[in-house]
């Protein structure tokens, strides 16, 4: 679908709703039609899994087919290639990184899954990790957790490194020495497979070489529930103190401010605010979106998603700003703090709910903070990322002006990088959304408790989780349109387009 999408203008343009649907649909969403329509085992799990990775692979395929430098085209057209050499010959290997980094995606997006899939019957680690939450048993949970943030990390760090590997077409080498990586791998599984064979009349009862059980593996599962312990017995009632202020100061009040605000008010607010950045068209698009959903009879259950986000989004977005300003403007800071958060990024969503869960027991506070934490990433990478793109020469024109730091900050440094950081803040909302619909399992009153529920529902089930799961893809979208639209005028009004 990339490459189609890349050669056929029409078939992108067809793909890019579709895609942003499928990208912001809750996960959960399409687990009750796949039920119905494939029952229980690892295969509904697994075409689970292929449904939510596809749209991150067939964005980056087109995205790198983009890139390419039209210079690279052309030479490619005055070389003779055909239609089929130009794309498998020349463009392909030319966008490779941009789709390798398309599989790193698409393997963060099938680990990210493996928790969610054990609902429709996938066995595996996720499996582990639901069983030992429902049981309470926090170092078990811990561990699986840990685990799958393992290969989450091997994995990554591998396909970075193909992706990042320079590939220089003009070497003159031999097979052997154009795979000899492959073949010495291949050989060294070979030989281990062998041994490991062998092994088994040296060994009693338990190749050891062939397969080690769970129950003689080692554990550090007491190990985390002695630390819980002492988290509970040390800051039990500065943890409950905190917990009482946010949900009755904080949340409650917030919460009651947006269940109580009339429709109308919502609209006036959310069309207003389109209206103002983008012009009539965007306020009307963004106005049909919340029709869809106002006109339901879960308007009520939306309105508490949008509440919980929106406390999310303004923490995560504020922790990554604050973080992104400390540590990106220098160059060694911010190449820690990108590094940090490719390591966060590697962690499935689920895991982010494991220690909020025994700090916060299972209240909104426990699903806020996750999203929270969660959310903070893309805010913090964006906000690297505009600080990086202010020119030089605005520097240096603020040093020679006599401005102190905190002006040069306040005056030039956030004015210009703020339209990347609002893309960023972009996408903090979708960050926030998946886990706050994901706060279902643990006991939310949002949305995302009805499309859990729908799970078990046999009648209609199917139905009315594919359409919250929409309703939710509206509300992502149409922040999306409006801060879309703001960032580009901003980026044209400042001269960075």
């Amino acid at each position: 679908f990339g490459i189609w999408g890349y050669l056929d203008k029409k078939v992108e343009t067809a793909l890019q709703p579709v895609l942003n649907v499928m990208q912001t649909m809750p996960q959960f969403a399409y687990l009750v039609p796949i039920i119905a329509l494939f029952g229980l085992g690892d295969h509904a799990g697994s075409i689970a899994t292929i449904i939510i990775a596809t749209p991150p692979m067939i964005r980056n395929t087109i995205l790198g087919l983009k890139r390419i430098s039209p210079e690279v085209v052309e030479a490619g057209l005055m070389s003779g290639c055909t239609k089929s050499q130009l794309l498998f010959k020349v463009l392909i290997p030319t966008a490779r990184r941009d789709i390798l980094n398309g599989v790193n995606t698409v393997i963060m997006q099938c680990l990210a899954m493996v928790v969610i899939a054990s609902f429709v019957g996938a066995k595996g680690l996720g499996l582990n990790l639901k069983i030992a939450l429902n049981s309470l048993k926090i170092g078990k949970a811990a561990e699986a957790g840990l685990c799958i943030v393992i290969i989450a990390v091997i994995l990554d760090r591998f396909t970075k490194a193909w992706a990042n590997k320079p590939v220089d077409y003009f070497e003159n080498l031999t097979l052997f020495e154009r795979h000899r990586s492959l073949v010495i791998f291949g050989a060294a599984i070979l030989v281990f497979s062998i041994i490991a064979f062998i092994a088994n009349g040296y060994f009693d009862k338990i190749n050891y070489l062939y397969i080690i059980p769970i129950e003689k593996g080692l554990t550090i599962a007491h190990y985390i529930d002695s630390g819980v312990d002492w988290v509970w017995d040390t800051f039990f009632y500065t943890l409950n103190t905190f917990n009482k202020f946010l949900l009755t100061q904080v949340l409650g009040p917030m919460k009651k401010a947006y269940l109580g605000m009339p429709v109308i008010s919502t609209f006036t607010l959310a069309m207003g605010a389109a209206y103002i950045v983008g012009g009539l068209r965007t306020g009307l698009i963004v106005g049909g979106m919340l029709l869809f959903i106002a006109l339901s009879e879960y308007w009520d259950r939306a309105l508490i998603t949008m509440y919980m986000a929106t406390f999310a989004v303004l923490m995560a977005s504020l922790n990554g700003i604050v973080l992104g300003s400390i540590f990106g403007r220098s160059e060694r800071g911010s190449q820690i703090l990108l590094s940090v958060c490719d390591f966060f990024e590697t962690f499935p969503s689920f895991v982010y709910l494991i220690p909020v869960i025994f700090l916060f027991n299972i209240t909104d506070t426990s699903v806020l903070i996750a999203a929270i934490i969660y959310a903070t990433v893309p805010a913090t990478r964006y906000t690297v990322w505009g600080l990086k793109s202010v020119p030089l020469s605005l520097h240096e024109a603020g040093t020679m002006s006599g401005v102190s730091p905190f002006q040069r900050w306040t005056n030039i440094e956030i004015p210009i990088a703020f339209p990347t950081v609002m893309l960023g803040v972009n996408q903090t909302v979708v960050f926030s959304l998946q886990m706050v619909i994901l706060g279902a399992l643990i006991g939310t009153e949002d949305l995302g408790q009805i499309i859990f529920g729908a799970l078990s529902r046999t009648k209609d089930g199917a139905g009315v989780a594919l359409t919250l799961g929409i309703f939710v893809s509206l509300i992502a979208i149409s922040v999306d349109v409006i801060v879309r639209n703001w960032a580009e005028d901003r980026k044209k009004a400042l001269g960075l387009d």
